[in-house]
């Protein structure tokens, strides 16, 4: 590439592979080429238009722009950086982007730091400012997160997922966008200059993820090794022609990072009651032996929000789980709570019992659920005041005492083995039988001298 002679240039290339240096030096010709161009002609430029021809495929026109802008304030001289509140030099005052700028581009957004790319997306944000505000950051990730949408959508990474059979697209851009930005640690005066971006960028692993996906589908950079990003667990097993599901996928996009390590199966929908009907005991059949699962909730007034259930659901009046359990809201705020440590009531399911609560519940203690489905179905409560002693989370239900709109579970983990499967020790107690008066024995302090004799197996 003769014309990219800058050390700034040189700099950037360096941080490739040389078997990956003619694919991030071809970009340009592809594009002019792309677009009719006369490719590889010297002194030549993109346009807007040519850009719009290649990353319009993937992103809203909004986007774009930011792309092109910011490709057009980038500085040739030796730093070749950003400098917010300057003018862009003679080569891209209006006329266009040369190669040169371009090469800094893919370098700073496909292998650069966060201090690197901070100057990019703010002047995608806002050009020729020192700061931006809040609410245009945004209005920037929210075309960020509706490219990466479109791109899921196009090139066929959707995993199973019909988002025709799911929540509203638009609405879950805008709360992905919020808790995005409600990372964002703005000045007292309410903006964004370039160190708050920068700090930004580095605590939020989204917005570096987000920008790479934009730059290498929209520009069609293939470099060696890339591992291409998912984004979405796979779903199977799921009926979508009679489903409309709580979930949409930009909701999928942020729960699924959350899972902790080894929570990898796909995603099969065990219970909804728009399928299932509204029944307790259809319900804990769907989390019964199902290993980890996702609880999702509507309440009537419209808001949605659940809960991770890190191991197998079991029917008994002690807690269980373990720290890996968290309740998480989707609407009106993305947003999940991860355990506290004050104690270990991550998960409570008992049914037909007579001294103990009857229901499913999620942090808090009894009669104080952080989350809480009554057993009768179609009432359940989320109090906390101010916060969920478990999980630190605060009221999910838009009123304390909510009524049921619908409901959701998904099964996120592997399926335990069966214990026959195990050569395990059966469970046929009459302990087991009545595990409500196990748990008062316990309360009381005897010696349960029976536990360990049990049935033998049948042969």
């Amino acid at each position: 590439m003769g014309n990219t002679e800058s050390v700034a240039v040189q700099k950037r290339l360096a941080r490739f592979q040389p078997e990956e240096r003619p694919e991030v030096e071809g970009v340009f010709d592809r594009l002019q080429a792309g677009a009719g161009g006369p490719s590889g002609a010297a002194g030549t430029t993109l346009t807007l238009e040519m850009l719009q021809g290649s990353v319009g495929r993937v992103a809203p026109d909004s986007m774009v722009r930011r792309v092109y802008q910011c490709m057009c304030n980038i500085g040739l001289g030796e730093a070749a950086s950003l400098a917010p509140g300057t003018s862009p030099t003679s080569a891209a005052s209006g006329v266009g982007v040369v190669r040169e700028q371009l090469v800094i581009f893919l370098a700073d957004t496909l292998r650069g730091t966060a201090e690197e790319r901070a100057p990019l997306v703010l002047t995608m944000i806002q050009p020729g400012a020192g700061a931006a505000k809040c609410h245009q950051v945004a209005e920037f990730v929210e075309d960020l997160i509706s490219s990466v949408v479109q791109i899921l959508v196009q090139s066929g990474r959707l995993q199973g997922w019909q988002p025709e059979r799911m929540g509203d697209m638009s609405s879950g851009v805008k709360l992905l966008a919020e808790q995005m930005c409600s990372e964002l640690k703005a000045t007292d005066n309410g903006e964004c200059d370039l160190s708050c971006l920068e700090d930004w960028i580095f605590r939020t692993s989204q917005v570096s993820l987000y920008l790479e996906m934009l730059v290498s589908e929209g520009l069609n950079v293939s470099l060696g090794g890339r591992v291409v990003p998912t984004l979405l667990p796979p779903c199977r097993e799921t009926h979508w022609n009679e489903l409309s599901s709580l979930l949409d996928i930009p909701t999928l996009m942020f729960l699924a990072p959350q899972l902790p390590d080894g929570v990898g199966a796909p995603w099969r929908l065990l219970f909804s009651t728009g399928l299932h009907g509204e029944s307790f005991t259809r319900m804990m059949a769907g989390l019964l032996n199902h290993g980890p699962t996702l609880l999702l909730i509507k309440d009537t007034k419209g808001h949605v929000f659940g809960g991770f259930a890190s191991h197998g659901w079991e029917i008994k009046p002690q807690f269980q789980g373990d720290s890996r359990c968290f309740l998480f809201s989707v609407f009106p705020t993305l947003r999940v709570y991860s355990t506290t440590g004050y104690n270990e009531h991550f998960m409570y399911l008992n049914h037909n019992q007579q001294t103990m609560p009857n229901g499913l519940g999620m942090g808090g203690q009894h009669g104080y659920f952080g989350l809480w489905l009554d057993s009768d179905f179609g009432r359940g409560h989320s109090r906390a005041r101010p916060k969920c002693t478990t999980y630190g989370s605060p009221q999910l239900s838009a009123e304390e005492d909510f009524s049921l709109d619908s409901v959701e579970v998904w099964a996120v983990g592997k399926p335990p083995v069966p214990d026959d499967d195990e050569g395990g020790v059966g469970k046929r107690s009459i302990l087991d039988m009545d595990p409500e008066a196990l748990a008062i024995i316990e309360m009381t302090g005897k010696t349960v001298h029976s536990q360990g004799l049990r049935e033998p197996e049948d042969d």
